[in-house]
């Protein structure tokens, strides 16, 4: 079995999932993470870039590589590379929504042709030495038939796991999640299924999962500026069964403490130039929902050194403003917190 009972899960995320991001993730107890969403065109054509999201850290215990693409011949080439390197898992994306992926056929737009993504799937499970597991979207909201066929497909040709995203491709990222429709395709398959979709904190995550049936969930943009996610939700399944939840969101020293670390290791893995404007989103994403005068959140393009890094991160151990923690007294139940 890919992943035992009660995993969660990093999802691989375009742009974001760096060794840097997946070691702030793995401070805060995540086991199994993906690198970033790979082109098999740029890797075969060894695009540097690429190259380097292959990067893996000696200390990672566990790490998938995510591939996407349509040409079978192409997929077959990025596979051989990947064999070459030290990967547990190749999983096959058959669910981004983005319109330059949508645009080359791949993708949400692949997995929505069922038959056709099955054959270009068949020749990632011939060609892998390693196993092989698929990420996909629902295909309808109403009629879980189409996800079901996609789904059973996959898995009598290989897949080791699949991981469901509950929304339909049009929808990228907004509206409900269909549990249900989840939840029919894990009763009709028989290779392990992973729910994926809106897991925020440790109560989107009871719900999906008693929902849909499934044992081990993704996190996505949940995770985004927000590693102490898996404490929540690790020590939330530690504690389930006698219903407490002993964890605690970060203090702001903590907080500041943890941007900085994680930054740091950005400017230390793409150098002080294009680490610290590669950080800018990561930095926000950290104090989106966190209660920060705005701003301070303006001041983060003028940081340009590891010392303006250092400054930065002392404005915000000072914590948010007072109103916010003063809201989030009457507001015990909001994500992404901070305590005083």
């Amino acid at each position: 079995m890919i992943y035992p009972k009660n995993s969660v899960i990093l999802a691989p995320l375009s742009g974001f999932t760096d060794l840097p991001y997946r070691r702030s993730a793995r401070r805060h107890g995540c086991v199994y993470a993906f690198t970033e969403m790979v082109d098999a065109g740029s890797l075969v054509y060894r695009n540097f870039r690429t190259m380097k999201m292959l990067k893996r850290g000696e200390e990672e215990a566990w790490l998938g590589l995510q591939l996407i693409a349509a040409d079978k011949d192409i997929l077959k080439k990025a596979t051989q590379i990947v064999n070459e390197k030290n990967f547990d898992v190749i999983d096959f994306n058959l669910g981004c929504p983005a319109p330059k992926v949508v645009k080359k056929g791949e993708g949400a737009a692949l997995g929505e042709k069922i038959d056709k993504a099955v054959s270009v799937f068949e020749v990632l499970v011939r060609t892998s030495q390693i196993p092989v597991t698929v990420k996909i979207r629902i295909l309808d909201e109403e009629n879980p038939a189409p996800t079901v066929e996609l789904a059973s497909k996959l898995c009598d040709a290989g897949a080791q796991a699949i991981t469901v995203h509950g929304r339909v491709r049009t929808k990228f990222y907004a509206g409900p999640v269909y549990h249900d429709v989840i939840s029919a395709v894990r009763e009709a398959v028989t290779c392990p299924l992973i729910a994926n979709g809106s897991v925020f904190d440790f109560e989107s995550f009871c719900e999906i999962r008693k929902n849909t049936g499934c044992d081990s969930v993704m996190v996505a943009r949940g995770a985004m500026g927000n590693p102490w996610l898996f404490d929540e939700l690790l020590m939330g399944l530690k504690e389930e069964d006698n219903g407490s939840v002993l964890w605690q969101p970060p203090n702001a020293r903590e907080f500041a403490d943890e941007i900085f670390m994680h930054i740091s290791e950005m400017v230390e893995f793409y150098g002080l130039e294009l680490g610290l404007t590669i950080a800018r989103k990561v930095i926000l994403d950290y104090m989106r929902g966190r209660g920060f005068a705005r701003v301070l959140k303006t001041h983060v393009i003028e940081i340009a050194s590891i010392d303006d890094l250092k400054q930065f991160t002392e404005c915000l151990a000072e914590g948010p403003t007072e109103r916010y923690m003063l809201w989030l007294e009457k507001h015990e139940t909001a994500v992404r917190r901070l305590r005083r």
